[in-house]
This record gives C-alpha cells, sequence and structure tokens, in this order.
C-alpha cells in the first residue's frame, strides 16, 4: 500500500464509525431515559459485565461511571461463573454488553439476575437476542456495518459501545450535579486532580507556621525563619491576627548594623498579601509568579493565620 491507500483506509474506518456514532445519537429514545433513571435510582453499584472486545470497553464504561459519582465496577462473566455472582447484591442493577446478545458465557448472569430479580440493562445490536429479551431495558445499536474491511472484528460496534457509555455517564453526572471538587476526591493522582488540588490541602500548617510578635527582636525572628526553613516570617498582633511579614526581601532592605537590634514591627512589610483557604493552588501558583514571590499566609475569617503556602509545597504536589 502507497501513503495514499494507507491514509484512504484510515480515513474509511474513521468515518464509518463516526457515522455511526451520529446515528446512535440519533437513534436516543425513552429507552435511553429508562436507563439513565435505572441507573440513577439504584441503591447499589452498576455491574458492567461484557465479554471479549465488549469486556475491554465495558472496563472503561465501570472505571468512567465510578469517577463521575455512580458507583460501578467490572464483573467479568467467566469469573461470575465461578463464584464472582457473590458480589452481586439486591441493590445493584446489571449492565450487560454484547453485540449479538448471544454470548454464552453470559448466560450464567442472565440466569442468576433473572433468579433473583437482579434489574438488567442491556447494550445490544439485537433487542430480540437472548439477552435483548431477558433484559428489563434494551439500548439497542441502529442498523450498521462493521468498518472491519472483512466485516468480523469488533469496531464500529465496540465505537459506539463505548460513546453510548459515556452517555450515560454524562448525564448521570449532570442528574447528580457531581462538582469538580468530588471528581478531585476520586482521582488525586493523575493531571487532572492535581489541577483540582486546593491550597488547604497542601500548605503548611499548626507547629510549622512561622510567627512572632511585634516586639520580637530581629536575632529571634532570624532563628525562627532559619529553624521553620520556609524563608519568611509571620507578625501577628495580640488577637492572633497577621499584620505583616518579614522574608529575604525586607532583611536585605533593611540591612545595617543596627539590624539584629531592631524590632520586628520595624523591619516587616505591612499588610502582606494573603489567599483564602480554598484557592485552588494552581492559581495561587500564577499569583506567585505574577507577583514575584514564594510564598502566602492563609487566613481564616478573623484574619489569623492557618497556614503558609510555599512555593516548593506546589512544585511538591505536581501543581
Amino acid at each position: 500500500m502507497d501513503s495514499k491507500e494507507i491514509i484512504e483506509a484510515g480515513r474509511r474506518v474513521l468515518d464509518n464509525e463516526a457515522s455511526a456514532v451520529k446515528d446512535l445519537s440519533k437513534s436516543l429514545s425513552e429507552t435511553f431515559v429508562d436507563a439513565v433513571h435505572r441507573m440513577f435510582q439504584t441503591r447499589g453499584r452498576v455491574i458492567v459485565s461484557g465479554m471479549g472486545k465488549s469486556g475491554h470497553v465495558g472496563v472503561k464504561i465501570a472505571s468512567t461511571l465510578a469517577s463521575v459519582g455512580t458507583p460501578s465496577f467490572f464483573l467479568h462473566p467467566a469469573e461470575a461463573s465461578h463464584g464472582d455472582l457473590g458480589m452481586i447484591t439486591k441493590d445493584d442493577i446489571l449492565l450487560a454488553i454484547s453485540n449479538s446478545g448471544e454470548s454464552h458465557e453470559l448466560s450464567d448472569l442472565i440466569y442468576y439476575s433473572r433468579r433473583f430479580n437482579i434489574p438488567m440493562i442491556a447494550i445490544t445490536g439485537n433487542k430480540e437476542s437472548t439477552l435483548g429479551k431477558q433484559s428489563d431495558c434494551v439500548l439497542e445499536f441502529p442498523k450498521f456495518k462493521e468498518a472491519c474491511v472483512l466485516g468480523v472484528a469488533p469496531t464500529t460496534s465496540t465505537t459506539m459501545t463505548l460513546a453510548l457509555g459515556d452517555a450515560l455517564a454524562e448525564t448521570l453526572l449532570e442528574m447528580r450535579g457531581f462538582s469538580k471538587e468530588q471528581y478531585h476526591n476520586r482521582h488525586p493522582g493523575g493531571k487532572l486532580g492535581r489541577k483540582l488540588v486546593k491550597v488547604s490541602e497542601i500548605m503548611s500548617k499548626g507547629e510549622d507556621l512561622p510567627l512572632i510578635s511585634p516586639e520580637t527582636k530581629m536575632t529571634e525572628a532570624l532563628i525562627v525563619i532559619t529553624n521553620k526553613s520556609l524563608g519568611t516570617v509571620g507578625i501577628v498582633d495580640k488577637k492572633g491576627a497577621l499584620i505583616g511579614v518579614i522574608c529575604d526581601g525586607d532583611l536585605r532592605r533593611n540591612m545595617s548594623n543596627h539590624l539584629l537590634e531592631e524590632k520586628a514591627e520595624e523591619v516587616m512589610t505591612p499588610f502582606p498579601k494573603t489567599v483564602p483557604v480554598d484557592m485552588l493552588a494552581a492559581e495561587a501558583l500564577r499569583l506567585m509568579n505574577e507577583q514575584g514571590i514564594t510564598s502566602f499566609f492563609v487566613l481564616d475569617d478573623k484574619k489569623k493565620p492557618i497556614g503558609l503556602l510555599h512555593i516548593h509545597d506546589c512544585l511538591r504536589a505536581g501543581v
């Protein structure tokens, strides 16, 4: 095959699958509404199952559902037949995937769901199949052809399954009013999760905070700055409210033979810039870069310092 033929082959597959997904979108009806309502109302988990390529797609669907607020896991049909049916409770709902609807590996799951009255939703290309007839709700594909030139490898069917799973998951997300914060709680380790890290999660706090009174001599202030290793110290009044900070720049600006004899209030920068505890760390890092500083004190509603965010905290967290 020359370059032109290779590109044409690739486009043929993509155009085939894109067209099928558009047809699938147009075919959504009250059965999709029924499936969403059943999944939304279930008190347990959505248990996804499928064999072969359908199973691989099912793993992704279960993972997506779980990450956006619908508890879910994938159950391999072969393992289900050897004891894992015990993972299913009466409060769960099954989402079974089979293009033909005749995968014999699903037979034990179908039997179990009917015997113990476990609701079952089918994703299939044939609602008249065994799976389709035994399910409580059937999401059937519109007529299509596999993108495989031989017409046998699951290609278009698995793409439609994946897209339909995303449609279910995202619709449920909207119905639940699922937030970015909730998503972060389920996804703390990835790049998206790091983008949603809040100041409160990575700041120094408690005994790690470098705080002194206005009357503190600079000899002691320097010891606090050194011991806390944060490059700054906060000055608080008698009520515990932050009134100033001393950082490296303040020391350089006030460098003299009398520096160590002066009080903190004579050297500090008053009215320092601070950040709220619920600010995203990424936004705080942006402010540090814009203002040319390396740390922010974090205050409560009474202007009392409850934390200190240093640029190194952001770097360690991968922000």
